[in-house]
């Protein structure tokens, strides 16, 4: 059982607390389930928002691949997870000691279902990504395949997985392809093609690197890796999320994480579950999720949701039965088996946003083609989503009063912020400016004079649009009368 200090408690334990925790579970077996702890969660919902440049400013690809097979357990049923091949390898004694705590986080995400697995003779390989954050807000993005691995007989499946500080879905996917299919030939070669994406520089919004590779009977090959030009856009892909889910209840679950409630998704498939909640993070741009945030919840931390705080998390169908308390909390099913798609609801979510604002929503998610591209759908979601931030909060920078110079940190006026809003949208901004997003947003704003970001673009465009149309209405009237 969980204990009432746990939840209060365990999303926010410290790492030792965590590394401990899953070591007594991976190895001692022990019945007493805790909380999820900062290891195991992300502070930002926006993959890109925390990359770390490495020296001189230049991002690598990756810092580590793992290969993470399962083996039967030498003391009672089922298979545990265990690192058969990692690259580059730590050098020294320090570096192996950091890195075996990581490892076993790693191992436990790339095989959440627990010790419950069979040896298969087919087996539909699928890409998911997760995230790691230490206890100083650090973090890494874990991207995973998993496969069954060249042979004969039923065998247990395998993962290859990445580790690296930047995030970007597509690129990382790619690179996977080229991995499985050295990997079908002999793992020594994968370490070359590894090696020399190593060596190369990650490159900017846009652009693309050219990876020489070698491959025996092929001979050399060049592979080109391009990253998108919207970078914080990178690690999503809307179409599972419409796949899954209708317009109107999307608009139910951005209501609800925007105003940061307690959402859960249900999933079969994990790159469902990791793609659709990195979609649902994205909706919020410029805004960014600043609570516990966990794609993949492993069976042994499913304790966690539980805790009493807004989270966004992803649990497999098969541990459905295991999410007894539904109070306050948003579940989402992702699985298309039923036509309900929310098990559980507290009620209100279709009519947080107000009925114009979500017929406008509407409205511009229907232009999206039926055949686009990853491109073309994210460019439609995203503005439509970014237009309804600019028309309901998009008016901040006129009330943040500086002193004379203007360089200075600035103060936030609330309360002229909000008799200024539209008297239809006023009760959801008043709720909305209640949010951690929202605040860490205006105390970033309060202190930077003539911030010059995307956002302030398109604040800046919408003015400029009203402008011509009022003035264009005001012409015709002058004609008409």
């Amino acid at each position: 059982m969980t204990t009432e200090g746990d939840l209060d408690h365990g999303p926010m334990k410290k790492l030792s607390s965590v590394l401990s925790s899953l070591q007594d579970k991976l190895h001692k077996n022990k019945t007493e389930r805790k909380a999820a702890a900062p290891l195991l969660v992300s502070a930002s919902a926006s993959p890109a928002a925390q990359e770390r440049p490495h020296q001189g400013g230049m991002h690598f690809f990756f810092e580590y691949l793992v290969v993470v097979s399962l083996r039967k357990k030498t003391e009672g049923e089922g298979y545990e997870p265990h690192i058969i091949y990692q690259f580059p390898k730590a050098v020294s004694r320090t570096q192996k000691e950091e890195e075996e705590k990581c490892l076993k986080a790693i191992t436990l995400f790339c095989f959440p279902e627990g010790v419950s697995w069979v040896p298969l003779t087919e087996y539909h390989s699928e890409t998911f990504s997760f995230v790691l954050t230490e206890i100083d807000g650090t973090r890494r993005n874990g991207y995973c395949r998993r496969l069954l691995p060249h042979g004969k007989g039923a065998r247990p499946p395998e993962a290859y997985c990445i580790i690296s500080r930047v995030a970007c879905f597509g690129l990382f996917s790619k690179i996977f392809d080229e991995v499985e299919k050295r990997g079908q030939i002999s793992k020594a070669m994968i370490y070359p093609f590894m090696q020399s994406l190593r060596e190369a520089p990650f490159p900017a919004p846009g652009n693309t690197v050219k990876i020489k590779s070698f491959i025996p009977e092929s001979g050399t090959e060049i592979i080109s890796l391009t990253r998108p030009t919207d970078s914080w856009l990178e690690h999503v892909d809307f179409h599972p999320l419409f796949h899954c889910l209708t317009e109107e209840e999307i608009l139910q679950v951005f209501a609800a994480t925007v105003l940061e409630r307690r959402v859960l998704f249900i999933a079969e498939e994990l790159s469902t579950l990791s793609q659709v909640l990195h979609s649902v993070a994205a909706l919020l741009f410029p805004f960014e999720w600043q609570h516990t945030f966990i794609s993949i919840v492993p069976r042994v931390l499913l304790d966690v949701y539980l805790a009493p705080t807004p989270y966004l998390l992803g649990v497999q169908s098969s541990l459905l039965h295991l999410i007894s308390d539904h109070s306050d909390l948003l579940i989402v099913d992702l699985s298309g088996r039923t036509e309900q798609k929310f098990v559980s609801r507290i009620g209100d979510e279709d009519v947080l946003i107000p009925a114009d604002l979500q017929g406008e929503l509407l409205r511009e998610l229907c232009k999206r083609k039926p055949n686009s591209t990853t491109e073309e759908l994210n460019r439609v979601v995203s503005e439509a989503f970014l237009t309804f931030f600019v028309k309901t909060v998009g008016h901040f920078a006129n009330h943040i009063r500086r002193p004379s110079g203007g360089k200075m940190t600035g103060t936030f006026q609330k309360k002229s912020f909000l008799k200024a809003v539209e008297s239809k949208g006023r009760n959801f901004v008043k709720q909305f400016v209640q949010t951690q997003m929202f605040d860490l947003f205006i105390q970033e704003e309060e202190k930077q004079a003539n911030h010059e970001g995307f956002f302030h673009k398109k604040i800046a465009e919408h003015r400029e649009k009203r402008k011509k149309d009022k003035s264009t209405s005001g012409w015709i009237k002058g004609v008409v009368v």
